[in-house]
């Protein structure tokens, strides 16, 4: 994140921040969008469609969880 204040900023009082996201950001909206239609597109009841929304907003941490199990297998 870039806070250096310019000349002119100083003048005004003003702060310009400038943020600049990565890739990873679209990784994980791409992730979300997908998570949603999978949980959500199987579930039957409408709790389970709300449990599915929930599930699509942590989804990282199933996919950490598994790798992790995936990597403790003997």
């Amino acid at each position: 994140m870039n806070t250096a204040m310019t000349q002119s900023e100083q003048e005004d009082g003003k702060i310009k921040v400038n943020y600049q996201g990565g890739s990873s950001e679209a990784v994980y909206g791409l992730g979300l969008i997908g998570a949603w239609v999978f949980y959500i597109g199987r579930a039957k009841t409408l709790q389970e469609g709300v449990v599915g929304f929930f599930k699509g907003l942590v989804w990282p941490a199933f996919l950490v969880y598994e790798v992790l199990v995936f990597l403790n297998k003997e």
